[in-house]
């Protein structure tokens, strides 16, 4: 039987390490790493085969669109990121570029491939998973959510594509301005702090500001805004618009704040859906329209239900990612 690798309890040095003996630099740190990848016999299979090819007759292009479809069809991301291990893209950046491939639940296999040193991070069940970009830029990803980025930004522009969710609190450089490919528009700012969705299958593009002034524009060009603090804008083929912002929890996911003043429970409903991706059913409609005052921080969603439920003399049932809230 073929050896497998455990990584679930790898440091960021066992992960840097890696890294580092695959792209043939010896340094020392992945002592561990090192021993345990040289007895996975797949990976040093795989591996082998791919250290000796000429690399001259790679085709990165190809072979990143490839990696993109095998994303888009898979079962799985292609690349989950913890945020316990960010620090770890940040070296292996550095040490060599290549494109990412999952062998296995809980190792990677690491190809050298690409010259444009691209990187894939995909936050399947976790929110709040944090990117830190080469200019200092972070991007924090909401579940089920995509950011696709190099290495380094070279050029006039700092380059990005996102599919999903996700909040950008970006470092101001006016001579390179920073764009995100989202959907069916781009969007480009300087240095600010603001919340990007899309949705119906990227055809819908949702950016809420924080700070600064972010440009939104339609893929094909013919629409434009100009978004200032605590505005979002939407835009979809056809149609764009510009509105104040009322929900004070927007950005709930990401602040994990909740708070509320008489709010609708109705309301409270919805925030929690979006914020912690679950689902609230009520077996009589009219406890929608029971009033909340309360405020909620870094609280688990199982305990917000509870302490509602406990507050209007309420009895909940959970079915899997659904609870059923009854008098």
């Amino acid at each position: 039987m073929k050896k497998k690798i455990n990584t679930d309890k790898w440091s960021d040095r066992d992960w840097a390490g890696a890294a580092a003996w695959l792209s043939g630099e010896e340094n020392g740190s992945g002592d561990k790493a090192r021993l345990l990848i040289s007895e996975d016999a797949d990976i040093m299979e795989k591996w082998n085969d791919l250290k000796y090819q000429d690399k001259e007759k790679i085709d990165v292009d190809k072979a990143w669109a490839k990696l993109n479809h095998r994303i888009e069809e898979a079962e799985r991301p292609v690349l989950t990121l913890p945020a316990r291990r960010r620090s770890f893209f940040g070296t292996f950046a550095r040490i060599a570029a290549m494109v990412i491939i999952v062998a296995g639940a809980g190792w990677l296999l690491f190809v050298l491939a690409s010259a444009d040193n691209l990187t894939v991070a995909t936050a399947a069940t976790e929110k709040n998973v944090e990117v830190l970009l080469s200019d200092g830029s972070r991007v924090f990803l909401n579940r089920n959510s995509r950011l696709t980025y190099p290495g380094d930004f070279r050029g006039e522009t700092r380059r990005v594509s996102l599919k999903g969710e996700a909040y950008f609190d970006i470092s101001r450089d006016a001579e390179h301005p920073f764009i995100i490919d989202a959907g069916k528009a781009s969007i480009r700012v300087l240095g600010t702090s603001f919340n990007v969705i899309t949705e119906n299958n990227e055809q819908e593009v949702e950016v809420y500001v924080s700070s600064g002034k972010v440009m939104v524009t339609s893929e094909d060009g013919s629409r434009s805004l100009t978004l200032e603090p605590e505005e979002v804008g939407r835009v979809s083929p056809g149609k764009a618009t510009q509105t104040r912002n009322t929900n004070v929890n927007y950005l709930a996911w990401h602040t994990g704040m909740l708070k509320y003043d008489g709010e609708r429970l109705g309301v409270v409903f919805d925030d929690l859906k979006r914020a912690y991706d679950i689902d609230i059913k009520v077996a009589d409609p009219a406890i929608n329209d029971y009033r909340l005052t309360s405020p909620f921080e870094q609280q688990p969603h199982d305990t917000i239900v509870k302490l509602i439920c406990t507050t209007f003399n309420l009895h909940y049932v959970s079915e899997g990612g659904t609870y059923i809230l009854s008098r």
